[in-house]
């Protein structure tokens, strides 16, 4: 007799579907609401192992909230738009919408074919006009704020996608998508000043439910520093140079200045230069280089003089101006004044060039001397060679230079964050149309909102050309002036794919609206999510435009929270050999293949126990396998002993009478239902949730009953098997459904509420006492807690197993810890 996971599968699924049991209504209703949510995935026709393990995840919590009498809603749709999507059509010689489509066909079959409980009512699909429109209509409304705007600027350029990349998308210097080394190239930008929201990014007082790492990668990637902005001046000019420090107590030790190659005045001073093309040449390497590289602490600090001299204020001293390979615009102003003397980058690219070192913070044993100096001095001091300020301790220092340059218009105290505005503009087809247009009398003129949505025009050519597609298409570039009704140009950029999934999770509140993007009060029901699961590696991508987009709502009215969840689940990826899972690696595994062989409830299973859900999960044939032994062995359980425990009392009478065995699986019973329960609720540790299940199976099997045991004893029994549907339900909700109706039960054990544990039942008559020999594990024993010690070591030392181990020796020492363990130290 073997469970038969194929048809039980199939029979609840269907279930599921025509009970409408995920349905979440937004009517109003006495039960508390629950939001529970998983990143949707790309539309790629595929669900791998990654998948599965976190959609596993949330609807074990969901099904475990259902049960709790709470109205859940657990959404699902797919992120269509962007690149990968289009080059996939370009692959398969077709188009964009067909193929996305087809593959969300596929992976709605696939989703279902897990039996995952989502309110399929509420699909979202990024790449249809019925969604992209609002995505157009809050570039407007950012617009109207003032938070769009457009300028032309030096970008990350992916040569293979042929498309700009945010800062995000390119870090390490390769394109997030496909690898290739990104190159910098100037264009024409839309930017969303989403560094207008600086602060209250960095305000983490109402992410206590997201895990630490999240929220100290999202300050690091803001980066606010507090420090001073002085005006350097270009000699011969009146032009200001302004430099980021947060060292001003250093500014007499400034003997050289350094531009980032991508600063407008080193272009400035290359054009006048003598030397341009060599300058031109230098500067283009540094810029097409990676960032991160050409600023890493081991990289070779390279530069070039340009010639032109900069105005210290402090003392009216010409220092020269350079352009070197670790200065970027990204940090400060993108011009440095270098200190030699006390910043090692500044000492090693002085010494290289030979330009003077200047000590002007001297060392508390006041050793430090010029020509003896190894690495620069990058410590407090006293102020040496600082004119007024010399004999100063550097924090004083730091006030007065501060309140001094503000006096005298130098410079002044400032905090610089690292975050810059997020440019959205995208050279490629699928995608969101910007909704604005060029107007040779008008200028650049909004699209009107009743105008909206500007579909995305289907008769288009797809393919890798240099050019944006949607520059082929006439129809679609021209246009009328909304203001003037003249001849118009449309935008033909379309919007980072990160705008689409930047409010998803708030569509899903009130998906079919025509008329705005989501109601306020199906909001006010819904919002804040209330769990949110995804991976780590959209710290600083998805999450924090998700938690900008959500603040920009708020501040026009659409939601009252400020945050978009309260809780935030980064669960661990699923590895094979040691390697996360990859094509290139040879090492995927199809879920699809598992599904088939064993079930879906084993799948989830096994990646729910293999660890805790925000750490890796190590796949593991054999585990599998342990899985499917495991419920297989609950079906065998259920399917001998259903009619016969159904003759067994179905509650407990003040005059029954237990055997001890039966008093243990009372205990067990209480106990794996106060196990899970916290594992669940407090610790989302579904690991050892199921492991209890599992030690409470084995309790369960072992126990023997017979025709003539005691009522107490049936009843005992019977509840230690009814209670196994609910315990399983969030992990194995196929198999859990199928039990309960084997026990005669009606409806589905989803409308049944959870499981209640009863105290008094938590009290052990016998509580298992460990014996040690030389500290080592040798025997246990069942014994009353409340055992004298002497009793205690009397049946240890008695205990079989233990005699073989103190036979003609001499025991030195006996260690009692209460109610747990007697270590017996011989010799």
């Amino acid at each position: 007799m073997e469970y038969p996971f194929q048809i039980i599968e199939k029979k609840w699924q269907k279930y599921w579907t025509d009970n409408k049991l995920f349905h979440a209504s937004n009517e109003k209703s006495e039960k508390p609401t629950y939001y529970v949510l998983s990143m949707f995935p790309y539309a790629s026709g595929v669900l791998h192992m990654g998948h599965i393990s976190n959609y596993s995840i949330a609807d074990a919590i969901a099904r475990y909230k259902m049960m709790k009498g709470f109205k859940v809603m657990q959404p699902m749709g797919y992120d269509s738009f962007g690149l990968p999507a289009e080059n996939f059509a370009i692959k398969h010689n077709s188009h964009p919408e067909i193929t996305t489509h087809e593959n969300i066909k596929k992976m709605t079959k696939q989703f279902k074919s897990v039996g995952f409980g989502y309110d399929w009512s509420r699909k979202v699909i990024t790449c249809d006009k019925e969604y992209y429109k609002w995505n157009q209509w809050f570039f407007l409304k950012m617009y109207e704020n003032g938070l769009i705007y457009r300028k032309k600027s030096t970008l990350n350029w992916c040569p293979e996608c042929k498309t700009v990349l945010a800062n995000e998308q390119a870090e390490g210097g390769v394109c997030w998508r496909c690898g290739t080394e990104v190159k910098q190239k100037e264009i024409e930008q839309w930017f969303v000043k989403i560094t207008d929201y600086t602060e209250e990014l960095l305000d983490d007082s109402e992410l206590d439910g997201w895990p630490q790492r999240v929220v100290t990668m999202e300050k690091n990637w803001i980066g606010k520093s507090y420090g001073t902005k002085i005006i350097f001046t270009l000699k011969g000019s009146d032009k200001e140079i302004p430099v980021f420090t947060t060292r001003p107590d250093t500014i007499f030790g400034s003997t050289y200045l350094v531009l980032a190659p991508e600063h407008p005045l080193a272009r400035e001073i290359i054009e006048s230069s003598d030397k341009a093309e060599e300058l031109e040449e230098f500067v283009e390497d540094i810029i097409n280089s990676d960032i991160k590289m050409r600023t890493a602490e081991e990289t070779e600090k390279i530069g070039k003089f340009t010639g032109r001299y900069a105005i210290n204020p402090v003392n009216n001293e010409a220092v020269p101006i350079w352009i070197g390979n670790y200065v970027v615009m990204e940090y400060g102003t993108g011009a440095v004044m270098c200190v030699p003397a006390h910043d090692q980058r500044d000492f090693e690219f002085a010494h290289k060039y030979n330009l003077p070192i200047r000590i002007v913070i001297q060392n508390e044993d006041k050793s430090l001397e010029l020509d003896k100096m190894e690495e620069a001095y990058e410590g407090e001091g006293v102020l040496v060679n600082s004119e007024q300020f010399t004999g100063l301790e550097s924090e004083q220092a730091r006030k007065d230079i501060i309140q001094w340059m503000e006096q005298k218009g130098m410079g002044e105290a400032t905090v610089h964050y690292r975050l810059r505005d997020w440019g959205i503009s995208r050279q490629r087809y699928w995608g969101t149309p910007i909704p604005m247009v060029y107007c040779e009398n008008c200028g650049v003129i909004p699209v009107p909102e009743a105008d909206l949505p500007v579909k995305l025009p289907k008769d288009v050519e797809v393919s890798k050309t240099q050019q944006n597609p949607l520059l082929s298409v006439d129809d679609f570039v021209n246009t009328t002036c909304p203001q003037c009704n003249g001849k118009a140009k449309r935008e033909t950029d379309t919007m980072d794919t990160f705008f689409d999934s930047a409010w998803y999770y708030a569509r899903f509140c009130d998906p079919k609206n025509r008329e705005e993007p989501f109601s306020k009060k199906a909001a006010e029901q819904w919002l804040p999510v209330d769990q949110y699961i995804g991976g780590i590696e959209h710290a600083c991508l998805h999450l924090l435009y998700a938690r900008f987009f959500h603040k920009f709502m708020r501040d026009i009215g659409l939601v009252d929270s400020d945050e978009f969840c309260t809780n935030l689940l980064t669960q661990g990826m699923v590895n094979k050999d040691g390697a996360k899972m990859s094509k290139s690696k040879g090492n995927v595994v199809d879920p699809e293949t598992y599904i088939d062989r064993y079930g879906s409830d084993t799948l989830r299973v096994f990646l729910l126990f293999a660890s805790p859900p925000n750490k890796d999960v190590e796949w593991d044939d054999k585990g599998v396998k342990g899985a499917f032994r495991f419920l297989n062995r609950i079906w065998k359980l259920v399917s001998r002993q259903k009619d016969k425990i159904k003759f067994y009392p179905d509650h407990y009478e003040d005059d029954f009478a237990y055997s001890t065995a039966a008093k243990k699986l009372r205990y067990s019973s209480h106990f794996t239902i106060k196990k899970v329960t916290e594992d669940i609720e407090e610790r989302m540790h579904f690991n050892t949730a199921i492991a209890a299940v599992m030690e409470h199976l084995n309790n369960v099997s072992s126990f023997k009953i017979k025709k003539d045991s005691a009522q107490g004893d049936m009843a005992v029994y019977r509840e230690a098997i009814e209670i196994l549907p609910k315990l399983i339900n969030p992990f194995a909700p196929h198999l859990a459904e199928e039990i309960w109706e084997m026990l005669g039960r009606e409806n589905s054990v989803l409308e049944q509420g959870w499981l209640r544990y009863k105290e008094e039942f938590l009290v052990k008559e016998e509580i298992t006492f460990v014996i040690q020999v030389n500290g080592k594990l040798r025997s246990k024993l069942e014994i009353s807690p409340d055992l004298s010690r002497e009793k205690v070591k009397e049946l240890a030392l008695k205990d079989e197993k233990i005699q073989k181990y103190i036979k003609g020796k001499e025991i030195k020492k006996v260690i009692i810890v209460p109610k747990k363990l007697i270590n017996l130290v011989v010799g």
